[in-house]
């Protein structure tokens, strides 16, 4: 008997798609005709039956093991008498019949959600109903509304959980206070962005003597959740479904009911809040000499923003200063501490790479105005310093104390990818290399050494990809981008729920009690998704013998399940901002179709470029079709694509000029073609590129799409006639829907 494989189903929007092996090996390709009986996430059992032409391993399904309860978002249509919805998320692959009278009050072009009543079948499409209507395609806010469900995100707060709420007090009260530090004289500050709205960190710093030198006091007082949100409380059942945070253009879903996160944990100017204190000395050397954790209540002196701490500290005569003149000195302290601290963090030789963040501005109506950089001034490397010491003070007094307890981990780079960057290095004559057991100082050193090569770019961003993403567990093997031993997250408890469960077990530690995880919800999709993709990472963090702060029993695996889940509800919710941003940015370029724009190649790939423009921010595809007459090969070593005839080279970096020639929303992906010098591209009109008409109604079209023109998907209305046509035979209603279909295609334009 064949291997047969478990994994889970992920559609392409071409029609194909794979099977995600849950033993990490490599994925198994499954042509259009295997997805036409299952749908993207859903998991199953699957038998390689061939290589295929480009040597992948071709499957076929012979069980499907469980299909998740999961909404199929889209838009509602009516094609030939039919009902149907066209699936947002285009990994779908196959249109959702909607039976009469299970469209509910939904009209057509809006955007509903689908439960499935009939799964798909090699013959038959999925079918459905109504069961939620979203609204219109351009209703403001329609991207965040589509995004929450499509990734899963809660979005609305338990009924228990408000009730709550409801209950918790405006203010502090004095019997909050009992068995806390007063720092209520202690001038504490918080410095945020200008639209921050939760505030969840303040700071305060003075010279001291530290051991027989001169040194610093660091106060870093973080809102003290915990003292609201109770383990297995209502909020807490909530809070820790939700994880994070997620954070959309114009739009926050928060980890905690508004009352709490923007008022009582919020640290507000002028007004008393509990907190909880990371006490420092810190050596003029920038090591941390020594630190305390304890309860307090504070007044928040000052709310700043990190454009006037800037001004301030850019001239101390200014008029920003001016009107602070009472906070102007502990700024001036805050400034030499974290001087200090940098020069720490040089030392460790913790990865410091620039990069370019943007910022999409909105209009009223949710309109994109424009995309701009998200600018670091030394305002916002001060405050992060502070935060990166009191993080790293709770993971040691965790460590130190052996409570379990979730630190963040970044491991090096895997072995795959070590061999990947020191091929790349080696091509790109980089006189640098990393060992085979790398420290960070490795990385930053090759930064250093080519950050003023004009390909610096390139290099680095192929530093930073050969890294692995950052997870929670708690299983210590430290932070290898910052070069700690040992770090958490302590500094956000309104918007994480790790910091929250940091907090408490810092809390226990100091009352010299255990702390123990509550009983909580069985993790989601999101979290079983992770927990395949990062199983070997889970079980064996590093290679080299790791040092565990405690052994693997029950306990240990209820923190690695916790750390687990809030690990993949962060991927989660970036997952979905990522979609709304890509959506904005898509709506924004379909304004800007035809026209050209300078810009630079953020990565190669064997079929094409990616490229993102100099005056937007926004990145695209120049697919290798449109890079000229020539055969172009991708050079895996150099991640470069190149001309056989010309020797052209296309990598991360090289500045080319395009022309934006598609949008395509449902697909959230922009098509540039490349524009070479002294060549003039007529800007095509609009109809022909998706564009809207005049005033940004969509046009009817957009309601009835043409056909795919695939055979397979071209008879899709048996299930319909099945549904409608009353007592014939299965050939009979097979010979009605491709004649119907054949009817319907003619005269109309395939879709792209």
């Amino acid at each position: 008997m064949l291997d047969e494989f478990e994994g889970s189903v992920q559609g392409h929007r071409d029609g194909h798609g794979f099977v995600q092996r849950d033993d990490g090996e490599a994925d198994i390709y499954l042509p259009p005709n295997e997805m036409r009986a299952v749908l993207h996430k859903d998991r199953v059992k699957a038998r390689i039956v061939r290589q295929d032409r480009r040597g992948r391993p071709e499957g076929r399904v012979v069980e499907i093991v469980e299909r998740p309860e999961q909404p199929i978002i889209g838009r509602l249509l009516h094609e030939g008498g039919i009902w149907l919805v066209a699936p947002e998320d285009k990994r779908y692959g196959q249109d959702v019949l909607i039976p009469k009278g299970a469209t509910g009050p939904a009209k057509v072009g809006q955007v509903v959600v689908v439960q499935l009543t009939e799964p798909p079948a090699l013959f038959g499409q999925p079918v459905g109903r109504v069961k939620e209507v979203l609204g219109e395609i351009d209703d403001p806010g329609m991207e965040i509304e589509i995004a929450v469900r499509k990734y899963g995100v809660p979005h609305e707060f338990s009924e228990a959980c408000l009730s709550e709420a409801k209950a918790i007090p405006d203010k502090v009260r004095p019997a909050d206070k009992k068995g806390r530090i007063d720092l209520t004289d202690v001038p504490l500050v918080t410095i945020d962005g200008e639209d921050a709205r939760d505030f969840d960190d303040a700071v305060y710093c003075e010279p001291a003597k530290v051991g027989r030198g001169k040194g610093w006091r660091l106060l870093v007082a973080i809102a003290d959740v915990s003292a609201y949100v109770h383990t297995g409380s209502p909020i807490d059942i909530d809070a820790y479904d939700r994880a994070t945070s997620v954070y959309f253009p114009r739009r926050v879903i928060p980890m905690l009911p508004e009352k709490l996160s923007n008022g009582l944990c919020s640290l507000n100017p002028s007004v008393e809040r509990l907190c909880m204190v990371c006490d420092m000395l810190v050596a003029a050397d920038g090591e941390i000499y020594a630190y305390q954790f304890y309860p307090a209540v504070m007044f928040s002196h000052a709310r700043f923003t990190y454009t006037e701490v800037a001004a301030i500290l850019g001239n101390t005569r200014g008029p920003e200063a001016a009107k602070r003149k009472d906070r102007v000195k502990d700024l001036l302290n805050l400034a030499d501490v974290y001087k200090a601290l940098l020069k720490q963090r040089s030392r460790r030789g913790a990865v410091d790479f620039e990069t370019t963040e943007t910022q999409i501005v909105c209009d009223d109506a949710g309109r994109i105005e424009k995309i701009v950089p998200r600018t670091r001034n030394e305002a916002h490397r001060l405050i992060e310093e502070a935060m990166l010491a009191a993080n790293v003070c709770s993971a040691d007094f965790i460590n130190e104390s052996k409570h379990p307890g979730l630190f963040r981990v970044h491991e090096g780079p895997t072995p795959e990818k070590k061999e990947i960057l020191r091929g790349y290095l080696k091509a790109m004559g980089v006189g640098l290399s990393i060992t085979d057991d790398p420290r960070p100082g490795e990385f930053q050193a090759i930064a250093e050494a080519t950050k003023e090569r004009p390909d610096a770019q390139q290099i680095h961003t192929m530093l930073l990809r050969s890294m692995q993403q950052a997870i929670y567990t708690p299983i210590n093997s430290g932070h290898f981008g910052l070069a700690y031993e040992a770090y958490t997250h302590f500094t956000s408890p309104i918007r994480r729920y790790p910091d929250l469960l940091v907090h408490r077990v810092i809390k226990a530690i100091l009352n010299r009690q255990k702390y123990t995880l509550p009983m909580l919800p069985t993790p989601g999709e999101a979290h079983a998704k992770l927990a395949k993709r990062l199983a070997s990472r889970v079980k064996a963090p590093t290679e080299k013998p790791q040092k565990a702060t405690v052994a693997p029993t029950k306990e240990v695996q209820a923190w690695q399940a916790a750390g687990l889940h809030c690990s993949a509800n962060e991927r989660r919710a970036d997952e979905a901002s990522r979609d709304v941003e890509a959506w904005l940015k898509c709506k924004y370029m379909r304004e800007h179709l035809g026209e050209e724009y300078g810009g630079v190649v953020s990565s190669a790939t064997s079929f094409g470029i990616f490229v993102t423009l100099d005056a937007m921010y926004v990145e695209g595809l120049v697919h290798i079709t449109e890079l000229g007459g020539e055969y172009f090969k991708f050079d895996e070593m150099r991640q470069e694509l190149r001309g056989e005839r010309t020797g052209i080279r296309y990598a991360i970096g090289t500045r080319v000029r395009v022309q934006v020639s598609r949008v395509d929303l449902d697909g959230r992906k922009i098509d540039f073609r490349l524009v070479r010098e002294g060549e003039e591209l007529p800007a095509r009109n609009a109809k022909d590129k998706g564009a809207p008409p005049a005033g940004g109604t969509p046009a009817k079209a957009s309601a009835k799409r043409g056909s795919r023109s695939k055979g397979a998907e071209a008879v899709a209305p048996v299930a319909a006639e099945r549904v409608e046509a009353g007592p014939q035979s299965a050939m009979q209603a097979f010979k009605s829907a491709v004649k119907k279909a054949a009817n319907k295609m003619k005269g109309r334009k395939p879709r792209r």
